[in-house]
């Protein structure tokens, strides 16, 4: 018998038993398409003004990643769960969060639009920076016409954890 290979993520048990879908939050983001991430990820949304590198929550520092340009004022700090405790990710944002109960079927994947894909950059061969939206890219998608990103969040965390080490 063939042995079944867990992943390290398992997105399907992020659905909800209601028609196959999923809680999402829309989260704002700076000159790329708004982030979803499912909303069974966050842990916290706490106001905070400050930009910061590193997030004290719960007795834990959290490492953060900005979605905003570099002169804009954050309102909002957002901690995600990670695969480890130590793996948990902060984003840094302003605006306000949305959220959204989409169906699957509903969510539709696309090309990464000639307007953010303006260099022909490997993915997986440049280091992350928050400025290069293509290093942190997972798949660009629609809702309802609707443009968002879904970050490769392991790969954001790992990196960022790595630095900070």
């Amino acid at each position: 018998m063939k042995q079944i290979l867990k992943h390290s993520f398992e997105a399907v048990s992020l659905l909800a038993t209601n028609n196959g879908t999923l809680e999402v939050t829309i989260i704002p983001a700076f000159n790329q398409p708004d982030w979803v991430i499912p909303s069974s990820l966050i842990l916290s949304v706490d106001e905070y003004n400050e930009r910061t590198s590193s997030y004290r929550w719960q007795q834990q520092e959290v490492v953060v990643f900005h979605l905003l340009q570099p002169n804009e004022s954050p309102n909002k700090i957002i901690v995600l769960e990670g695969n480890t405790s130590e793996h948990r990710l902060a984003l840094q944002t302003a605006g306000e969060l949305s959220s959204l109960q989409v169906r699957i079927s509903d969510v539709k994947d696309i090309d990464v639009s000639k307007s953010f894909n303006e260099t022909s950059i490997n993915k997986t061969a440049i280091p992350l920076n928050e400025n290069v939206m293509l290093s942190y890219l997972f798949q660009t998608i629609t809702i309802d016409d609707k443009v968002y990103l879904v970050p490769d969040l392991d790969k954001i965390v790992h990196q960022l954890v790595d630095l900070a080490d």
